[in-house]
C-alpha cells in the first residue's frame, strides 16, 4: 500500500508511524477513508461484489488454467482496449511463458452505462497471420465484442484463437453467443466497474469489483 504524505511530514504520521492508504471496505464509498482530506467517492449506491483478495485468488486460478491450455510457443496476447488492458497485464505477468503483447480497440460503451453498436478504433494487426492468439478482455456481457474480435483475428489469418475474460455476467449473453474459453469470475447482470471496467471513464484502476444498484 502507498504511503500518504512525504517522509518527515507530520501530517503523514500518527504516534510516530507512517499512515497508510486503505482501499474501501464493503460498507464504505470512500476511496481513501484514512486520508485527512475527503477522498473521491464511488458512485452513489455502489456495492462491492468481489473484493481485492477474491479477485487476486481468481486471477491466479485463471492464469493456471490458461497456462495449461497454451500449447506450443509464440503466442500473441491481444488485449481488447480499453477495458482489457488491466486484466491483460495481470494475466500476462502470471503466465509462465514468453508472449508478444499487442492490442486492438473496439468500443461499445464510450462512457455510457448502456452499450451501443461496436466501433473499431484499431483492428487486430495483420501480423497475426499464422500466429496463435489469446484475446483478453475485461468482461463477457452480450458476447458481441468478443465475437467481433475473434472473427477479426481469424480473418487476419490467425492459426488459433483462444479467448479469456476477467468476468462474465450471468444470463446476459445473446442467444448462441460463444462463451470465453477462460473466465476468472462470474458477476450479476448489473453495471460493474473496477479491475479494468469503468464507470463513465473512471475507476478502471480499482483492485476490486463494484456494481451499481439495479435499475428500477
Amino acid at each position: 500500500m502507498a504511503w500518504i504524505g512525504r517522509p518527515g511530514d507530520s501530517r503523514s504520521r500518527r504516534n510516530g508511524r507512517p499512515r497508510r492508504q486503505r482501499w474501501p471496505q464493503p460498507n464504505s464509498r470512500r476511496l481513501c477513508p484514512s486520508m485527512a482530506e475527503p477522498g473521491p467517492e464511488l458512485p452513489a449506491g455502489a456495492e462491492l461484489i468481489a473484493g481485492e483478495a477474491e479477485v487476486d485468488a481468481a486471477v491466479r486460478v485463471w492464469a493456471e488454467r490458461v497456462n495449461a491450455a497454451l500449447q506450443g510457443e509464440h503466442w500473441v496476447l491481444l488485449a481488447v482496449m480499453i477495458g482489457g488492458m488491466v486484466p491483460a497485464v495481470r494475466l500476462a505477468a502470471a503466465l509462465r511463458r514468453d508472449l508478444v503483447l499487442d492490442y486492438c480497440h473496439l468500443s461499445r460503451y464510450r462512457g455510457r452505462e448502456q452499450g451501443g453498436e461496436p466501433v473499431w478504433l484499431r483492428r487486430p494487426p495483420a501480423e497475426l497471420r499464422g500466429q496463435r492468439v489469446l484475446v483478453v478482455d475485461d468482461i463477457f456481457d452480450r458476447g458481441t465484442t468478443l465475437e467481433l474480435v475473434r472473427g477479426a483475428c481469424e480473418a487476419a489469418g490467425a492459426a488459433q484463437v483462444l479467448t479469456a475474460t476477467l468476468v462474465r455476467k450471468r444470463g446476459s449473453a445473446e442467444p448462441g453467443a460463444r462463451a470465453p474459453d477462460f473466465c476468472a469470475l462470474e458477476v450479476p447482470d448489473r453495471y460493474v466497474f473496477g479491475c479494468g471496467m469503468d464507470y463513465r471513464h473512471h475507476w478502471r484502476q480499482l483492485p476490486a469489483i463494484y456494481a451499481l444498484p439495479e435499475a428500477g
